[in-house]
């Protein structure tokens, strides 16, 4: 079972972010864009997993909390590493440091049940594309660079989910396992 924390970011947002990669896929043709309906803010990807180890995680999770609701603000693009050795073109993530410390809190609950620790500093964005190689992405890169920092709006989130992905050879089909609620309802 493969399986993976993330935020839902609202249907609105992903359709802006859905026309502005629909504008630049031309720019990249050989890329590996993702299916922008299944867009989540991952909070931690877990990975496979025994079947058993389920029963462990959804408790583990349920006593998240945090002081405040966290409002998230999608806006601007770039790549990972870096522009000169691009392996991935994202969308940016704007949020208070309480999002990295809900990532962290997340972490360390599941360590102990056997969940490798992140090698990564935790760094929020939405994948849009990944490159086999630096030349894929040459258009794409003077592309960006001639207009306006795209901004696809913001949300307030209250809630996260522990999800599924199930690799399918038309992309990968997402099932909510379980919702977990980490800030009050104002």
């Amino acid at each position: 079972m493969r399986l993976f924390v993330a935020i839902d970011v609202p249907e609105d947002v992903r359709g802006r972010i859905a026309r502005f990669a629909s504008d630049l896929r031309a720019q990249a043709p050989r890329a590996r864009w993702v299916q922008i309906e299944g867009a989540h803010l991952s909070l931690k990807f877990i990975g496979e997993v025994p079947d058993s180890l389920l029963d462990a995680i959804r408790p583990a999770l349920a006593p998240m909390r945090a002081p405040a609701p966290i409002e998230i603000e999608y806006r601007g693009c770039g790549f990972f590493p870096n522009a000169h050795r691009p392996r991935v073109f994202w969308v940016g993530v704007n949020a208070p440091a309480t999002l990295a410390e809900l990532a962290t809190e997340i972490e360390r609950v599941l360590v102990p049940l056997g969940v490798p620790r992140e090698s990564r500093e935790f760094q929020p964005h939405l994948t849009l594309a990944r490159f086999h190689h630096p030349s894929e992405c040459g258009e794409l890169r003077r592309a960006i660079v001639q207009i306006a920092v795209p901004e696809f709006g913001r949300t307030v989130a209250r809630e996260f989910h522990l999800y599924q992905s199930q690799l399918q050879p038309q992309g990968p089909i997402y099932t909510r396992l379980e919702t977990y609620v980490f800030a009050p309802v104002p």
